[in-house]
């Protein structure tokens, strides 16, 4: 049991979230979640303490990391759907939150479409950052924007990079790559261990690697 570290959690009831939470309570982590909706958070456990409010206020992340060690984001546009400058506007407040509260650890979920100077993309992961760029343009240029702010950040950050996720317990061996998306999709089980995993691991620190299913 890890009853003596608390971890800050944002996006727990979407498609990724729900799993880390479960994740996180299977190994005893003790939890806060913000949640836009509490009626959409249908886990009731002793371990979680949900604060109700929206990533892009700034006084609402002050609540939710208080106490806590690290924070976790698998935050989504959500139903109904925020903000388009949803990213760089939370990732702003935690940064500056984080800062105040003396808090270090920050790891965040973003798709293949953010660059990073460090990137090798091959056609195919091109293709897709050039699709979701015709298709959601402000949602995909405020991500690339959300790298930017990070990168200026002295926090300890981790932005991994994602294919498309799918919904599944199964707990899928996972490839790691700097340069390139390595797969089409990413179990949402293996990337919750992963997310875990990096609270501990300090090889991807101020870095953005892409993870997919092996």
């Amino acid at each position: 049991m890890k009853s003596n570290i608390k971890i800050a959690v944002i996006g727990g009831t979407g498609k990724s979230g729900k799993y880390l939470i479960k994740q996180l309570i299977s190994q005893g982590f003790q939890l806060k979640a913000l949640v836009r909706n509490p009626e959409n958070f249908t886990i009731d456990n002793p371990l979680v303490e949900i604060v109700q409010g929206n990533a892009a206020d700034y006084t609402t992340i002050l609540d939710l990391i208080e106490g806590c060690d690290a924070l976790i984001s698998t935050l989504g546009l959500g139903i109904p759907a925020s903000e388009k400058n949803i990213f760089s506007t939370a990732t702003t407040n935690i940064l500056r939150a984080m800062e105040q509260r003396n808090i270090k650890r920050y790891i965040v979920i973003t798709g293949l479409n953010v660059d990073t100077p460090f990137d090798n993309k091959s056609p195919k992961t091109k293709f897709a950052t050039d699709w979701m760029y015709t298709n959601y343009p402000l949602t995909t240029q405020d991500k690339q924007l959300e790298y930017s702010i990070l990168t200026k950040s002295t926090i300890d950050w981790t932005l991994i990079r994602l294919p498309m996720i799918e919904q599944t317990d199964a707990e899928c061996e996972i490839q790691v790559n700097m340069e390139d998306c390595p797969g089409d999709i990413i179990s949402s089980t293996a990337l919750a261990l992963f997310l875990i995993n990096q609270l501990s691991d300090n090889h991807y620190i101020q870095k953005s690697p892409f993870i997919a299913n092996a």
